[in-house]
C-alpha cells in the first residue's frame, strides 16, 4: 500500500473516532459531580459499553484467524 493511501485511511479512521467520541462520556449512568471548583467524572456506563463492543469485535476477528 502506498504511503499516501495509508495516510488518507488513517485520517478517515481518526475522523470517525472523533465523531463517535462526542457521544462517549455522556451516556445515562455516567457519574458527574461538580461542586465549587472541583469536578469529578466517572464514565461507568461508557466503560461498560466500550468493553462490550471491544469484546464482540475481538470475538469476531478471532473466528477469522
Amino acid at each position: 500500500m502506498q504511503f499516501g493511501k495509508m495516510f488518507i485511511l488513517i485520517g478517515i479512521v481518526f475522523i470517525i473516532i472523533g465523531v463517535i467520541w462526542t457521544w462517549i462520556g455522556k451516556l445515562p449512568g455516567d457519574i458527574s459531580f461538580k461542586k465549587a471548583n472541583v469536578s469529578f467524572h466517572f464514565p461507568i456506563m461508557t466503560s461498560i459499553v466500550v468493553s462490550v463492543i471491544l469484546s464482540l469485535l475481538f470475538a469476531i476477528f478471532s473466528r477469522f484467524k
